[in-house]
């Protein structure tokens, strides 16, 4: 459980870690099954609603850099996202009543490893009020030469930036006021968790290193943060829930918002939304 110092913590810089929250044995299996999928790739050439290519990929030489809905497709994944170690911190931080809206497994390949820009996930997914969080689960160390979590401190209590370019969706801060001086990197050995609100500004490097960077990401909300793009199906919905009640009464705060509208020019992934950025940020640097 968090200190009350941690939790201030939290709220006050936006993010935080912590260390060994999955024991060895789940960090192993983890790793396992992940291998798997990665050899599963080798039949595929292009992107499909599993897997997210590397540019590069090939049967010979797989390389994944994400993997889209992983609990719907292995119980190793599905069972985390239920950790108690998890829910329990998660828990300190949104309140008691928790519900999921999203999940995924972010990979970077030894010594390549696609960036991820500078984003907001508010800016994907406003709802609302914002008690709104991001999970990573470490699979492996995360260093600052294997793609750390990047997070600006504080960042969570500005505004929400343009993500658009040309008019539509991109899934990156477009914002030329934006700047990046006062990031920090999130470094967490495997087994151990980062957490960052969905307001904060983050992004990651490509990796560098001879290792790689697999970080499984899970989205928590808090059960009365309702999707301002609509809840749908009241059953589906709630089958989200992992811990309380079912409730129609959304909590509203004065939140900033911009919609991600008009839609991505190209989508399925994070990685598509930003193929059309005319400036890279972190390409650019590795350059």
């Amino acid at each position: 459980m968090l200190s009350q110092d941690r939790i201030n913590s939290y709220h006050e810089n936006g993010y935080l870690s912590v260390e060994n929250v999955l024991s060895e044995h789940e960090v192993e299996e983890l790793r396992r099954v992940t291998d798997e999928f990665v050899e599963k790739s080798r039949e595929v050439t292009d992107h499909t609603d599993l897997f997210d290519l590397e540019p590069g990929h090939t049967p010979e030489s797989p390389m994944l850099r994400r993997l889209k809905g992983p609990i719907d497709h292995h119980d190793v994944y599905a069972s985390t996202l239920r950790h108690d170690g998890i829910l329990d911190v998660v828990a300190q931080l949104i309140g008691p009543g928790i519900r999921t809206n999203g999940n995924k497994l972010n990979m970077k390949s030894a010594s390549y490893g696609s960036p991820v820009e500078w984003h907001q996930d508010w800016a994907f997914y406003p709802h609302t009020n914002d008690d709104l969080l991001a999970v990573g689960v470490c699979i492996d160390d995360m260093t600052i030469e294997n793609g750390a979590l990047l997070v600006i401190p504080g960042s969570h209590k500005g505004p929400t930036l343009d993500h658009h370019q040309d008019g539509r969706f991109c899934g990156a801060v477009t914002d030329p006021s934006f700047s990046d001086e006062a990031a920090v990197s999130v470094e967490v050995p495997a087994g151990g968790i980062s957490i960052h609100h969905a307001r904060a500004f983050h992004g990651s490097a490509p990796n560098t290193s001879g290792a790689p960077r697999r970080l499984l990401l899970f989205q928590y909300c808090a059960i009365d943060a309702w999707p301002l793009t609509g809840g749908g199906d009241w059953e589906a919905f709630n089958s989200n829930i992992l811990r309380g009640e079912p409730t129609n009464q959304p909590r509203l705060r004065d939140v900033p918002v911009r919609m991600p509208l008009p839609g991505a020019e190209r989508a399925g992934s994070i990685y598509e939304n930003q193929s059309v950025l005319d400036q890279s940020t972190f390409q650019r640097r590795a350059g």
